[in-house]
């Protein structure tokens, strides 16, 4: 979910900041980022949470994440859609994982691949949007592996 620099764990569970539509707004585009906790006495880093998964500790402090993930697991979704829409599990760089959609053509998106939190965010769902980071072989050898060398 993106959110708004708020420099608090409330802030992340505040409905209005989630949404948009509280003070967070003036906040300009460079304040935009996907912020998550971090657990001052364990260190584990965690998404959304009220307490820490691993010690069940309740300092948690918040920190924004730097936008790169890899996809662990990704799906095609065709329900409740005009049309088929990818939903994505992405495990950030900072040891967290979080639920998002990665934009692209559907074929073309694989677990494993390396992916960037974009500025935009899913208008209906308001979960974070990525894009891959590098884009499928498409040199002049693309599909014409033989065998031979």
């Amino acid at each position: 979910m993106f959110h708004r620099g708020s420099g608090t764990t409330t802030g992340l569970l505040d409905p209005e900041t989630a949404a948009g539509t509280g003070a967070a707004t003036a906040a300009g585009p460079a304040e935009e980022g996907l912020l998550y906790q971090r657990c001052r006495w364990c260190g584990t880093s965690t998404f959304h949470r009220l307490l820490c998964p691993v010690c069940a500790g309740s300092d948690l402090r918040t920190e924004r994440s730097a936008g790169l993930g890899v996809i662990r697991h990704a799906t095609v979704v065709q329900r409740n859609t005009p049309g088929a829409r990818n939903v994505s599990l992405v495990e950030m760089a900072e040891g967290f994982t979080v639920r998002g959609r990665v934009s692209g053509p559907l074929v073309a998106i694989r677990t494993g691949d390396r992916v960037q939190l974009t500025t935009s965010a899913d208008p209906v769902r308001h979960e974070p949007v990525f894009k891959l980071c590098e884009e499928p072989f498409s040199g002049p050898y693309a599909g014409s592996w033989s065998g031979r060398h």
